[in-house]
């Protein structure tokens, strides 16, 4: 399935300035040194994960290049963390190797199940995963959470998207808050820091194709610093 939905985007893509080759992960130059250097880190997600408007690649790529550690991307653009269907975020999480040793496990903050509608749901008093219901997105978020502690035994992070006119999404990053003091989880907001969100209208036209989904410009020279601050921070 990615590979129809990346081949109808390079169609669509391809010509964007901010897919031309000097942004490509090829030229990303390593760090000396990294605190992320020799990890294996997972990537769970959808569309913005996978690179829809970049041909496949993300801020995951860069990230893994320059701080020089392995990685599994397990991203579908166009899924749910809600699960609500054999490729939403649970459903697709379950499958991955269960012996593979990470040291971090990232996860998209979806920004389909906003466009969607989905059920918000609530915050449980339970740690217990048979009590989240994961037919809403807090739910959701919890069972990914406590699955990934569980089953990887590492730390856990989500990441949202940069800013876009939504309030269910902003509805979601302040459950995400919530949960942050629950479960001790990192997060890389991009969303609510105006700084971050403060940037010209050439360069806006450089780095996103829309406003959810990043060229290779917009994520090798905007969010990949604050991503990588970020997971610095969280993890030293």
């Amino acid at each position: 399935m990615n590979f129809i939905i990346k081949w109808y985007f390079d169609l669509k893509t391809k010509h964007l300035r901010g897919n031309g080759k000097e942004y490509g992960p090829e030229n990303t130059e390593p760090l000396a040194e990294s605190p992320l250097s020799g990890k294996n880190i997972a990537f769970l997600g959808s569309s913005v994960t996978f690179g829809a408007a970049s041909g496949g690649v993300s801020f995951v790529e860069y990230l893994a290049k320059r701080n020089r550690f392995t990685f599994v991307k397990e991203a579908v653009s166009g899924t749910c963390l809600v699960d609500d269907s054999e490729d939403s975020y649970i459903s697709r999480m379950k499958r991955m190797d269960k012996n593979q040793k990470f040291d971090l496990f990232i996860c998209q903050l979806s920004t389909n199940d906003a466009t969607a509608n989905k059920a918000p749901g609530s915050v449980s008093k339970s740690r217990s995963r048979e009590d989240f219901d994961t037919k809403t997105i807090d739910g959701a978020e919890e069972y990914i959470i406590s699955y990934a502690k569980e089953t990887w035994n590492c730390p856990v992070m989500f990441y949202t998207n940069c800013f876009f006119d939504s309030r269910p999404y902003r509805l979601m990053i302040g459950q995400l808050m919530i949960l942050r003091k629950k479960w001790n989880i990192g997060i890389i907001d991009l969303y609510t820091d105006e700084e971050f969100n403060n940037i010209t209208q050439e360069e806006r036209a450089l780095y996103m194709r829309d406003p959810i989904h990043p060229t290779k410009a917009g994520y090798l020279k905007w969010w990949l610093p604050k991503i990588e601050e970020q997971i610095y921070s969280y993890i030293v």
